[in-house]
């Protein structure tokens, strides 16, 4: 095993005489601190697609109601909260700052979340099989309370049409009550947009079957 004189955290002159693992786990978890020192408020109060998100300005980041706070893993209680506001916030500045597109930041954001995990000596799947049974996707009928400044921009990307025409739906027959007028208008214009994106990719699949029958027929 490899040892390093690493920095104490606390004491920068001190050296420390520690595994790197040790060191590298003491470290994420200072760093997950600072994380959740800048989270501006967190909301538990409504329903989330796939358990977790935040508002388009950032500055709340929504937990599912019905996902509980902790689970228990070898005996000890796990609180979840931290792990999903780091992957939510790692998330969010990715996509805001740097620009990436939703499913490249996802992804790193779920190994910064994995990595916190194990961090902590939690297994990875049994923390994932905790959140998977909470996990309210396309089609589920328990997303009745969603936030109104929910940023949306993860759903478009991951082209979740069919929740995103869920969320429609549930507006329009009044099972959504609480939603905004912003939140009603940005649902409509994506589902609208989608629906001539689909069109639009039709017709092209279409003109491309006629010019191959054409050439087809021109051979023979």
């Amino acid at each position: 095993m490899h040892f390093d004189r690493a920095t104490h955290p606390d004491a920068p002159h001190t050296k420390l005489h520690t595994p790197n693992w040790f060191v590298s786990s003491l470290m994420l978890d200072r760093a997950l601190d600072a994380i959740l020192r800048r989270v501006k408020k967190l909301d538990r109060s409504h329903d989330v697609p796939y358990l977790a998100g935040y508002s388009m300005d950032g500055k709340t980041i929504y937990i599912d109601r019905h996902l509980p706070t902790s689970f228990t893993y070898r005996g000890r209680t796990i609180e979840v909260d931290r792990f999903l506001i780091m992957h939510e916030e790692v998330e969010k500045t990715l996509i805001d700052q740097l620009d990436l597109h939703y499913l490249h930041a996802h992804q790193i954001a779920t190994r910064a979340e994995e990595a916190a995990v194990r961090a902590q000596k939690i297994s990875w799947r049994a923390y994932d099989r905790f959140m998977q049974k909470y996990v309210k996707s396309v089609g589920d009928e328990r997303l009745k309370k969603v936030p109104d400044d929910l940023d949306l921009k993860p759903y478009r990307d991951y082209h979740d049409w069919d929740l995103m025409q869920r969320m429609e739906k549930a507006i329009d027959a009044g099972r959504l009550p609480g939603a905004s007028k912003t939140l009603r208008s940005e649902i409509a214009a994506y589902n609208s947009a989608f629906r001539e994106e689909r069109r639009d990719a039709s017709r092209k699949a279409k003109r491309g079957k006629k010019r191959a029958t054409k050439r087809a027929s021109s051979k023979r």
